[in-house]
């Protein structure tokens, strides 16, 4: 039986298929898919795992997504400008986009890791995301390493677009009755500084009536609003 790990060209010829993108250089993407692990065992033959191509990636995929929500977000000051590109590129938002194209079938993996369960574990997928970033921008340049991030990331940046209405509009609504009041609740923080996630409940006087998360408090609270007037039936 072939090993996975060696199926080359068919291999490599699927993935360009699934991504939308030819690779002129094809050794670049074969790097970009190789663990460490696979290298390790292959260093007779000069194979190179793709935590170079990592290193670079992740700038890649951090300046496309910097700008877009620059420039798209123009409402936005630098603080939350930080926090929304922070919730965008850490390794639990990243986590989804490898699994969507079945990333970890293409990799290489040395016999161990692979056994372990490698082509699953979410850092790696992560890693691996990111040395193909770098892969297609060093074979077709920034245009190209853009079209490929943005098509993953579009749909988390309007998800991550706050509403600012959304607790206005509850304020209002609540105004009408003369003694009642609302209060936001921080119930959860959860995640590494630079990518934590926040739950926090609003409070009509003692009863809570909208539960929500974001990568902000301010986020979580509009999340919580949003919550609490669909419970009302206003969308």
């Amino acid at each position: 039986m072939t090993d996975r790990n060696n199926r080359g060209e068919p291999r490599l010829e699927q993935l360009m298929q699934v991504i939308g993108y030819s690779f002129k250089d094809r050794q670049l993407l074969e790097e970009a898919l190789t663990h460490s692990s696979y290298a390790n065992e292959h260093q007779r033959d000069g194979v190179r795992c793709n935590e170079r191509l990592e290193f670079l990636g992740d700038s890649v995929l951090s300046i496309v997504v910097s700008d877009r929500i620059f420039s798209g977000m123009k409402e936005l000051p630098e603080g939350e400008l930080t926090r929304m590109r922070a919730s965008l590129v850490c390794e639990s938002s990243l986590a989804g986009f490898p699994n969507s194209i079945s990333l970890g079938e293409h990799m290489r993996f040395g016999r161990g890791e692979r056994s372990s369960g490698g082509a699953a574990r979410p850092s790696i997928l992560a890693d691996c995301f990111e040395a193909l970033i770098a892969a297609i921008y060093l074979d077709g340049g920034y245009s190209e390493a853009r079209r490929f991030v943005l098509g993953f990331v579009e749909g988390a940046i309007a998800g991550a677009r706050p509403e600012e209405d959304s607790k206005t509009l509850l304020q209002e609504i609540i105004q009408k009755n003369p003694g009642e009041k609302l209060r936001y609740v921080v119930v959860k923080e959860e995640g590494p500084d630079h990518c934590k996630v926040f739950t926090v409940e609003v409070h009509l006087n003692s009863n809570v009536i909208g539960v929500g998360t974001g990568s902000s408090k301010k986020h979580a609270e509009q999340s919580a609003a949003r919550e609490a007037l669909r419970l009302m039936g206003i969308d």
